[in-house]
């Protein structure tokens, strides 16, 4: 078994930390180098727009939407199960009207923030269902939601959970955009405003400071979600600063996010165990569906993260995936440091992987399985499983009412269900590179309109701030109080939220852990 160290209770660190590798702080054994971007021929065959990078080509390139056109048109299985899924979907309805705020606000009094993920997903769906189906009323409808909240939206507030509504529906609303971005009544430079002077520079900021936190003080999800936004935002604006600042911190961030601390052990077996196994199955699945979507969207646009490191991500996900079916799994106990620099400290020491209802589920599992097991051709049993168990996956307002149920975009059995590749071993290239790219399906719409929980608390941690961190105010207001009870029924999962982190007790190992 090879193990890493974690965080030493460094104070927050400076943006040049986040552009450098982390070296002994943070993850030992971090390999050094910046992200490999797209190349001009990358863009050029399937792509509009910029020079730089592919559009379509966050979560979906033209190519994927061709291919799920064609697909659909065909009758083939399993599309037609997921498209079924999509068009069923309430959110996903070419009458939906837009409901914009000024202010939105996650956590603390004054909340609103249900009605922007109700519409993003609103504008993701039909803007989905529009590639796919053809009917131009949806393509329509998710421009006019997206102009909508782009005219109005000045300001995300709220406690501490202000970060997680940036993350979030900051990569979200940059997919739904990228779906019409071409469309002739986008407002695409009020957009790109919108991304980079509302939800970034929140995530950037998140990415920097921590919140004022220590920087083992939040756990995986909050770094991946701020991960996401930064990196579809520098996507979509064509900003390769932006970019680039993400992939580093994927590989070399001191925070919870990146590759080596969200994964911290890997075992001989081939697993690796994820970091919030220790503290819940909603969170870990949260985590695991948010590092998919951050590598997908890297991938579209030629940079592999799916396979950095000796592919860790998929013998992470493995691990969650068979630990989420009820397997047992390797654990290596941990204790975390949390508080804020100068303020309150404490720990928290977890001996176990938390307890698993082999019900709950998220939408995140086409995308992870067919990547390795189609595009790179490896054996991926568990992750193969666990798809075929959540298929067809669904979307938002699939998976209960509250805010976990959107958390991911979902419809993967539809979006990323794919023949196997046959060149397996071949380098990335995105697929929005490829010849074929450049001319839709015919039941694709022409470039002309767009182009586009109840969570298992652990028995050995607690999920809550202890009192002296309450008194620290948002600090420690960190979305436990979203964490709910879902509906084994449904299939659905526990919500984003939470804080703390762990620390890397596993000292006798580390002199292994230099790979």
């Amino acid at each position: 078994m090879t193990s890493t160290s974690l965080f030493s209770p460094t104070s927050p660190f400076s943006r040049r930390t986040l552009l450098k590798a982390t070296g002994a702080v943070g993850a030992i054994g971090v390999g050094v180098g910046t992200a490999t971007l797209a190349t001009p021929a990358a863009h050029a065959a399937g792509a509009t727009g910029s020079a730089d990078y592919a559009h379509p080509g966050l979560l979906h390139t033209r190519t994927d939407l061709a291919r799920m056109a064609a697909k659909v048109k065909a009758g083939a299985a399993p599309y037609t199960a997921g498209y079924a899924r999509l068009t069923a979907n309430r959110h996903a309805q070419s009458g939906w009207t837009a409901n914009p705020q000024a202010t939105v606000v996650r956590g603390g009094s004054g909340q609103n923030y249900v009605t922007l993920y109700n519409d993003i997903h609103a504008a993701y769906q039909n803007g989905l269902r529009y590639h796919v189906g053809g009917d131009s009323a949806h393509a329509d409808t998710a421009v006019a939601i997206l102009n909508a909240w782009s005219a109005k939206l000045t300001t995300l507030g709220g406690n501490a959970d202000r970060f997680l509504a940036a993350g979030l529906y900051g990569y979200q609303i940059a997919n739904a955009a990228e779906l019409v971005r071409d469309h002739p009544d986008f407002e695409l430079d009020r957009f790109k405003e919108l991304l980079s002077g509302v939800f970034a520079p929140l995530s950037d900021d998140f990415l920097v400071r921590h919140n004022g936190a220590v920087i083992s003080n939040y756990w995986t999800n909050w770094d991946l979600t701020a991960m996401a936004c930064v990196l579809a935002t520098g996507i979509f604006c064509d900003d390769k600063a932006q970019v680039a600042r993400a992939v580093d911190y994927f590989k070399h961030g001191e925070g919870l996010g990146s590759l080596k601390n969200a994964i911290p052990v890997v075992y001989d077996d081939g697993l690796a165990e994820w970091l919030e196994a220790g503290r819940d199955q909603g969170h870990a699945l949260l985590g695991v569906g948010l590092m998919g979507t951050f590598c997908e969207m890297a991938w579209n646009q030629g940079i592999d993260l799916y396979g950095y490191d000796d592919s860790r991500f998929l013998k992470g996900a493995q691990y969650v995936a068979k630990w989420s079916m009820g397997g047992q799994v390797p654990f290596t106990a941990n204790t975390r440091r949390k508080g804020a620099v100068g303020g309150w400290s404490g720990t928290e020491t977890v001996t176990e992987a938390a307890g698993v209802d082999p019900a709950m589920t998220r939408p995140i599992w086409a995308m992870i399985a067919n990547h390795y097991t189609k595009r790179r051709g490896l054996s991926a049993s568990y992750l193969t499983r666990i798809a075929a168990k959540s298929a067809p996956e669904g979307g938002g307002g699939d998976y209960g009412p509250n805010s976990g149920g959107y958390d991911q975009l979902g419809f993967g059995t539809l979006a990323f269900t794919r023949d196997r590749s046959t060149d397996p071993a071949a380098s990335p290239t995105p697929s929005g590179a490829t010849a074929s790219a450049a001319t839709p399906s015919t039941a694709t719409p022409s470039a002309a309109s767009s182009a586009g929980a109840g969570a298992g608390a652990s028995p050995s941690a607690s999920s809550s701030a202890s009192p002296a961190s309450a008194r620290n105010g948002d600090l420690a207001a960190t979305g436990s109080n979203d964490i709910i009870g879902w509906s084994a029924a449904a299939g659905v999962t526990a919500v984003a939220g939470g804080l703390l982190l762990l620390r890397r007790r596993d000292k006798v190992r580390r002199g292994a852990a230099a790979e």
